[in-house]
């Protein structure tokens, strides 16, 4: 005779895989990422054939996931999302546990993404992009008009490579992690370079700089590059990660997923936020004074860019770990001066921190960059923190982001228009 669905009375129980799987809406192969990430516990019963889980924790877990599904937090009912990726904490953040901005600064942009995807370090890691991928997206990038902007390049890009994947729809995670270790160099591979001398092997820093700058990289212009990279990898649930997490939710695959990233950040709000920061430091460096240059941001109603940053009350961590390398260019000097004089001078209006977007645009002015080169870099990076929440929403239950909308609209039945 079947067992009964588990109960209140029925503690103690234990349920098959299937059970599990069946009770959190869930493939049986999730049911062991929970085990794994320490959510369930699971146990093999002598002479048995199979696992079995408890199952009073299987519907302690199931009320989790029900409310999150239903957007219940303790924080005025906005979605929450259990993440085992980053922790900000008051002016500190972490990667798994680890200070992020540590890990950056000891280790490069692809050993810090794939810790953040495997909570393994990899001294040395590469990441090599397959030239199928990279001729396709190279193709469809250069039929864009000239106008395009690098977040335009790098979305079609994204698709192209898309196209050239036919195993792109396998969502396990060794296949997951494959795509995101030759999409990321293909983003970069696809983007027009700007200097003579560009390869398209080495640290990812490297190529990257041969599409962001015609001059030659000084050692220190490399590490400040390469470590921006690493600070700005994943930032917990921005909106563009809660895009790529909407989109995991469906079980799109990596590209698509990260396509959806890329729209979203596109805003100026988000990753454009740096390109405004650049060009008003090049304003400061032309009128020799912030003041009039911070007072035409206010006289038109913006704020003024590279400011504050609503989830840190004191100084961002990514900004100060980047200041202090680029303290260490001399060529970045005059940018450093700039920024300063813009910090003091809207301190008088509203005392506000720098932001990692104002280190950015330093940076990108230094090593002349154009605008849209802070855009960039943050797109580059941050594809690798998507393909990370990617994979943890893989291992959920599908579709459960989908919050209710509530109707504010005339009551029905109303009549049908004339």
């Amino acid at each position: 005779m079947r067992d009964q669905e588990p109960g209140p009375d029925h503690t103690g129980r234990r349920l098959s895989t299937k059970e599990t799987a069946e009770l959190l809406g869930v493939k049986p192969e999730t049911v062991y990422a929970y085990v794994s990430r320490g959510q369930l516990s699971s146990r093999r019963d002598p002479g048995g054939r199979g696992s079995t889980f408890d199952a009073k924790e299987v519907e302690a877990l199931a009320r989790r996931n029900k409310r999150e599904y239903g957007g219940s937090s303790g924080s005025g009912g906005e979605l929450s999302v259990r993440t085992r990726l980053t922790l900000i904490d008051k002016d500190r953040y972490y990667f798994r546990g680890v200070d992020a901005t540590e890990l950056a600064t000891r280790h490069s942009y692809e050993e810090v993404a794939e810790f953040l995807w495997t909570g393994t370090l990899r001294p040395g890691a590469t990441f090599t992009a397959p030239k199928a991928s990279v001729a396709a997206a190279r193709r469809c990038v250069n039929a864009l008009p000239e106008h395009g902007g690098p977040i335009d390049r790098l979305r079609v890009a994204a698709v192209a490579a898309a196209a050239a994947d036919p195993l792109r729809f396998d969502l396990s995670e060794d296949a997951v992690l494959g795509t995101a270790r030759t999409l990321i160099p293909t983003l970069v591979a696809a983007l027009p370079t700007r200097s003579s001398s560009h390869r398209d092997e080495g640290p990812l820093a490297h190529r990257l700089w041969a599409r962001l700058s015609t001059r030659i990289a000084d050692e220190a212009s490399l590490r400040a590059l390469d470590t921006a990279l690493g600070l700005l990898v994943d930032h917990d649930l921005a909106a563009s990660t809660l895009a790529v997490r909407v989109a995991a939710s469906a079980r799109t695959h990596p590209y698509a997923a990260v396509s959806a990233g890329l729209g979203v950040l596109e805003g100026p709000l988000h990753g454009a936020a740096s390109g405004l920061a650049h060009r008003m430091l090049s304003d400061v460096l032309d009128e020799g004074d912030a003041a009039p240059v911070v007072a035409d941001e206010l006289r038109a109603g913006r704020r003024v860019p590279g400011l504050g940053h609503r989830v840190y009350p004191g100084e961002d961590p990514r900004a100060r770990a980047l200041f202090a390398l680029l303290e260490e260019m001399p060529q970045a000097a005059p940018a450093l001066a700039a920024a300063r004089d813009v910090v003091t001078t809207a301190a008088r209006h509203t005392p506000l921190h720098a932001n990692v977007d104002l280190a950015l645009a330093v940076f990108t002015v230094a090593c002349g960059m154009g605008a849209s080169a802070g855009e960039t870099i943050f797109a580059v990076a941050r594809t690798a923190g998507w393909i990370a929440h990617a994979l943890e929403e893989y291992g959920e239950r599908p579709l459960r982001m989908r919050p209710s909308g509530t109707y504010v609209g005339e009551p029905p039945p109303q009549p049908l228009p004339e």
